[in-house]
């Protein structure tokens, strides 16, 4: 009997944990796999970042009934914490309240039916999961009735080629110490060193290009020559901003206002309609021709220089000292000239040919998929574009939602056709970026419901999710910044609930 083993959760993160927490409050056995030393591992890795959501949406309600019982104190509603704050104040004694339940350094390397490869039907339902583990011992096989890879996408970053692919030369050892695809740590010593009186190329338009960008742009006001290069794919910002003032999440919305001010004062080079297919070693004579670089540079601040602000306050806070000669809209003088072939150690050239002068660093800010390596033994139903279920696919595609219009899902549209296996969290999202915390709390308390026999709460969903804007990643380092835009009106209120009974995994958005 299948009922005999645990649910497996492969993933000790914000998803994972709660998928824990809602097995353990109905009684069904569960064991977390994490591959890395702690709960939220991944998190920590980001830990400077400010998140857009404050942490009135960002504990489950699960977790939170079972934190009452060891005396935890939840956090200030209306506080913004950082990556390592959400860490160390909820997901960490979360863990330690599930105990035993959580292993770490148990990585995941594959999942199948036990006796039973891809292909074979015969009483295959019938089968336990047989989920292989690597550990610092070596290798074992846990049985599992269920389950629930909740392992994010943290680990599979976008690369920096155009086509999805790899640029040439990307992979090479050469660059390894010179392409990044994290938001840097600009209060980290090492870290300032190693972009302060550089050229770094920040590629992206999500919002963790933009928290890049200010960052960047701060060290920048402190040090003038440190030159940042905005590499966007697309023929113009347009709406890279995000919603600003009119953003339900305050925090967000104010990581675009800064974001654009940045540019506006010059602190920012933008390119755009560039998609990098190569990166060479720079250097004298790197570009072919300034010229064919000239024309895919767009112009400095060309976003709009309307209400354009001292870029003391609208970049780098209050202490930090801004350049006169900086301020103000377009290529001030002492901004850096994009088509300059000088210095640098590498240059992106695209699929035309365009080079664009040499940078120090490169900043890689594409986007997530994921890592579906493990699962290959695994029947799953995903969506050809996104790689997410193919029922939840076309209610999250970023060509038509922002994180606010998704609606409500559950164990329905996350079931794959592999019975008792989800995907949940953020990679159940697949490539969209679309992701919210409060998505994957009431995923899971769906699948747990489901897993129980509880059919019923399964298809009750309810959610309510702050519209406006694309989420594409965190916001900014700044604890000011959710206060500051709630003054510039950028929160608002939300709707009530919408209970929603979910009959199949096709319905229309409301």
């Amino acid at each position: 009997m299948t009922e005999a083993h645990p649910v497996v959760v492969i993933g000790a993160g914000p998803s994972g944990l709660a998928a824990a927490a809602e097995l353990v409050q109905r009684g069904v056995p569960v064991q977390v796999l994490e591959r890395g030393a702690t709960a939220g591992a991944a998190i920590a890795e980001w830990g400077h970042v400010r998140l857009f959501s404050s942490w009135r949406d960002l504990v489950a309600p699960a977790a939170e009934k079972l934190l009452a019982a060891t005396g935890w104190r939840r956090p200030d509603d209306d506080g913004y914490p950082i990556g390592r704050e959400w860490v160390d104040a909820y997901l960490a004694p979360l863990a330690a309240a599930l105990g035993g339940r959580v292993r770490y350094g148990a990585e995941v390397t594959g999942v199948s039916r036990l006796g039973r490869d891809r292909v074979v039907d015969a009483a295959r339902d019938e089968q336990p999961f047989t989920v292989r583990v690597r550990t610092e011992r070596g290798e074992e096989r846990l049985l599992a009735r269920a389950v629930v890879d909740a392992s994010g996408t943290w680990g599979s970053p976008n690369p920096l080629g155009g086509d999805g692919l790899p640029a040439l030369g990307e992979r090479d050892a050469a660059w390894a110490d010179h392409v990044s695809y994290r938001v840097p740590d600009t209060a980290d010593p090492a870290v300032r060193a190693r972009y302060a009186g550089r050229r770094t190329a920040v590629v992206g338009s999500g919002h963790s290009a933009l928290t890049a960008l200010v960052s960047l742009s701060g060290l920048a006001a402190d040090d003038p020559s440190t030159r940042v290069v905005w590499v966007l794919r697309r023929g113009e910002a347009g709406d890279a901003f995000g919603g600003g003032a009119n953003d339900q999440l305050a925090a967000r919305g104010a990581l675009g206002t800064r974001a654009r001010k940045a540019v506006e004062a010059g602190y920012v080079e933008t390119v755009t309609g560039f998609r990098t297919a190569e990166i060479r070693a720079g250097g004298a004579g790197a570009v072919e021709s300034a010229e064919g670089a000239e024309s895919a540079v767009g112009a400095v601040g060309a976003v709009g220089a309307e209400d354009a602000e001292s870029p003391k306050k609208a970049v780098a806070g209050e202490s930090r000292k801004a350049t006169a000669g900086r301020q103000g809209a377009g290529a001030a003088e002492g901004a850096a000239d994009p088509t300059d072939v000088t210095g640098g150690t590498l240059v992106l050239v695209d699929g035309d040919g365009r080079a664009l002068a040499p940078v120090d660093e490169v900043v890689v800010l594409t986007g997530f998929r994921p890592d579906l390596s493990f699962l290959s033994e695994i029947r799953l139903g995903l969506d050809a574009t996104l790689q997410a279920p193919v029922a939840l696919a076309p209610l999250i595609d970023p060509n038509v939602h922002s994180c606010g219009t998704v609606y409500p899902h559950g164990a329905a549209e996350l079931a794959q056709p592999e019975s008792g296996f989800y995907l949940a969290g953020m990679k159940s999202y697949g490539r969209a970026p679309t992701f919210l915390a409060l998505t994957g709390y009431e995923q899971v308390r769906s699948i747990a419901a489901a897993l129980d026999g509880d059919h019923e709460s399964a298809a009750r969903v309810e959610l309510t999710l702050p519209e406006t804007g694309v989420c594409k990643g965190s916001g900014l380092t700044d604890p000011d910044d959710a206060a500051e835009a709630a003054d510039e009106g950028g929160c608002c209120g939300a709707p009530g609930p919408a209970t929603v009974d979910l009959v199949s995994g096709s319905a229309a958005t409301p």
